[in-house]
């Protein structure tokens, strides 16, 4: 396409964006958790003269879902000016005060109430609001700094933020589950204008997106961060930190119970972190089960943790939602600072199953990295909130929901082990929380394998495990080249409560393998995508999550496109010390009943320190693979041919002739670790949380948002998904950001 247009018509086009770029951010800070906001609207509205201010007002609020709110709300802040960055300053300080007024209400209702629930939840909704307001002041700075040719990447990063503080919002409600008295209802009320406006800003930032996509400006597109540059953040230090062995880092603070270190607790640690600085600070973990809670603030950024192992650095908590308190504050670590990564450690709750939710690690933070790492439950393992997150060569092992939130997250050969659960429990492994269609967020399973315990595979016939369960209307999830077992039954998804969610959902699977791969006798909910070659490669990291602009240069392996083999080219980006990755031959298509007899082809290798409690698929290294096998215990044999109790339909027979899966891994599976024990055991579990630019139907959001959106996963759902989209406090996770 020519990019011939003379210098006025740049020039035009330019000052057209700016304009449009200065009114979504106004809307943008307008919508930001502007709590208990009064919209007073006026008698003659009808008779108001249509002045310069009130159509651009107007204007900005054509795309959205709730016009009325967004024009009341705008005529009353902005008075006369019709000028963008005058009412984006307005905005920001009436924004901020409102904010304010807020949060000391809120610690006088926290004072009042008597019931401990209700405390824990008002609690969490002002540290939330918080959250938000910080990424307002972000959203406000990245104004003041704009740059023409960065327009597209201040797009990103305010659906981003947009899409956070919409997990924010219903991360308050979700926390009066269960609550008594009316704290629940006047904070709903509250919030009421809030929710809508955050809507209606993300819908702008995705209505100008789409143009400026449209309109091809060749400036917007100059800086391009090349995969094989590392993110600006990442100091040569660092790097060196990251790729080296355990043997020549040199932390810049050591944890060792043993007293070899500096401390002897991670929170001790944590005190001594450098706050809100630029440069990555590491702390060496060393060897031992650490049983304390903690938490990496919003101001701890650019962290990493380095443990000796998955299998040898464990930090251990068992709060759960079953002792009184809320799902959010049950997490055993919770990160909240962005650029955090973490490597060869182990986050686990130890609650079990009996104590329903019970979170082992929840995570806010932008553009944060887990390799090597274990997250050991049992419902609610992990709790990937919000906000851009990529996993590596994980575990991740639970019973319900164990893979839930809404961020937008990348699992890249990993994991997912599933436990034995309550008696006729299912097993639903993932449930994203999307609430609106233009959010950037969704859960990604890229060349994982899924996989049981023995304690489970003992009870398959009664507890089937389902891919997914949508706990919000609009939850997303993609599942390409992974090993599915012949214990996922020919249906894949699992409903939440009857119709909820079915026709607005947006749910995939792209080439994967095992003899639960077929896709024949899936669900035909409307919400079941076929995807082309050039959707699916919006799934990828590189697009999805922007993985090339701050992934590489962090000692992980990544893979930024599509695994060999499925009809793109195949880009393997490491850092310098881990670039033996390899990947292999294709797939086979989705179809394919059969189990394969061999790791699936293009899987990436495991860690070397893989928990031993994770047993691989196959009990040799399949050809080309650098270790041994990710891996599905050979003991696996056919799923039932018969419902789980209470099940929505009973799943379709599945050929008698499929037993046990091969014995070595799904082809096109990377190659596991080197260390993987042959057998697997029983692991703990732990839970996780991430955004990017949606692909998903641009359908608004219902007229009004529920005032307590859909339970979190249940407490104990039977076969049959049990709980309602406002489901019982035990059935709804709430988010833990705390």
């Amino acid at each position: 396409m020519s990019y011939g247009y003379d210098d006025e018509d740049a020039k035009r086009k330019k000052r057209y964006v700016i304009i449009s770029i200065s009114s979504v951010l106004l809307i943008s800070m307008v919508v930001a958790v502007t709590i208990g906001v009064s919209v007073n609207k006026s008698d003659n509205a009808g008779d108001e003269e249509i002045t310069t201010s009130v159509k651009a007002i107007k204007d900005v609020c054509a795309p959205t879902d709730y016009k009325e709110t967004c024009e009341d709300t705008l005529r009353k802040d902005a008075k006369d000016t019709s000028d963008p960055l005058e009412l984006v300053k307005t905005a920001f300080n009436a924004t901020m005060k409102q904010i304010s007024d807020v949060a000391k209400k809120s610690q006088t209702m926290i004072e009042l109430q008597k019931d401990p629930r209700a405390k824990m939840a008002l609690d969490q909704c002002k540290e939330l609001m918080d959250y938000a307001i910080g990424e307002l002041s972000k959203s406000f700075e990245e104004l003041g700094k704009f740059e023409f040719h960065k327009v597209d990447e201040a797009l990103v990063k305010l659906r981003i933020w947009l899409s956070a503080t919409i997990s924010h919002e219903q991360t308050c409600l979700d926390g009066f589950q269960g609550t008594q008295g009316n704290a629940g209802e006047t904070i709903k009320k509250a919030l009421k204008t809030a929710v809508q406006l955050t809507h209606n800003g993300l819908a702008m930032v995705t209505e100008m997106s789409n143009y400026l996509g449209q309109m091809q400006i060749p400036e917007m597109n100059s800086r391009r961060l090349l995969s094989q540059e590392f993110p600006s953040w990442i100091d040569a230090r660092a790097r060196r930190l990251l790729n080296a062995p355990m043997s020549e880092v040199k932390p810049d603070i050591v944890v060792a119970q043993d007293g070899s270190g500096q401390y002897k607790t991670i929170n001790e640690a944590l005190n001594f972190v450098p706050k809100k600085k630029n440069t990555t600070f590491v702390v060496h973990i060393k060897e031992g089960i650490y049983k304390e809670y903690v938490q990496v603030n919003r101001s701890m950024t650019h962290l990493v943790f380095i443990g000796d192992g998955p299998d040898k650095t464990v930090i251990s908590g068992s709060k759960s939602y079953k002792d009184g308190i809320t799902t959010y504050k049950t997490a055993t670590v919770a990160i909240v600072g962005d650029h955090f990564i973490a490597k060869n450690i182990a986050f686990e709750n130890t609650a079990g199953a009996i104590k329903h939710q019970a979170v082992a690690i929840r995570v806010l933070a932008d553009e944060s990295i887990f390799y090597n790492c274990k997250f050991d439950g049992y419902q609610d393992t992990l709790y990937a909130h919000s906000h851009r997150q990529f996993y590596r060569d994980c575990t991740i092992s639970g019973t319900i929901d164990f893979l839930f939130g809404d961020a937008a997250a990348v699992f890249q050969n990993c994991t997912l082990l599933v436990r034995k659960p309550l008696l006729n429990q299912a097993c639903p492994i993932t449930a994203h929380g999307r609430k609106d269609p233009r959010e950037s967020t969704g859960f990604v399973l890229q060349g994982c394998t899924i996989v049981g315990e023995p304690d489970y595979l003992a009870v398959k016939e009664q507890s089937k495990t389902y891919l997914g369960r949508p706990w919000k209307e609009y939850s997303r999830t993609i599942i390409m080249n992974t090993f599915i077992p012949d214990f996922v039954p020919p249906e894949g998804w699992q409903p939440w409560l009857g119709e909820f969610g079915l026709n607005t959902l947006f749910y995939s699977e792209v080439q994967n393998t095992g003899p639960g791969a077929a896709i024949t006798k899936r669900v035909t909910w409307p919400g079941i995508k076929k995807l082309s070659d050039e959707e699916i490669l919006k799934f990828t990291p590189a697009q999805y999550i922007q993985g090339d602009a701050w992934i590489p240069g962090k000692g992980v392996p990544y893979i930024l496109g599509l695994f060999s083999g499925n009809g793109s080219t195949n880009s393997t980006v490491t850092g310098s010390s881990l670039s033996s990755n390899t990947t292999e031959s294709s797939d086979s298509p989705s179809t394919v009943v059969t189990p394969s007899t061999s790791p699936p082809a293009g899987h990436l290798g495991s860690p070397s320190d893989t928990p031993s409690s994770v047993v691989s698929p196959s009990t040799s290294p399949p050809a080309g693979q650098l270790g041994a096998p990710p891996a599905t215990p050979s003991m696996v044999v056919s799923p039932s041919t018969s419902p789980p109790a209470g099940h929505l339909g009973s799943p379709s027979d599945t050929p008698s002739s499929l037993v046990s899966p091969s014995t070595s891994p799904p082809a096109g599976h990377l190659s596991s670790p080197s260390d993987t024990p042959s057998s697997v055991v029983t692991p703990s579990a732990s839970p996780s949380t991430s955004p990017s630019p949606s692909t998903s139907p641009s359908a608004s959001p219902s007229a009004s948002p529920s005032a307590f959106p859909s339970a979190s996963p249940s407490a104990s759902p039977s076969a049959s998904p049990s709980v309602s989209p406002s489901a019982s406090p035990s059935a709804s996770p709430q988010s833990s950001i705390g």
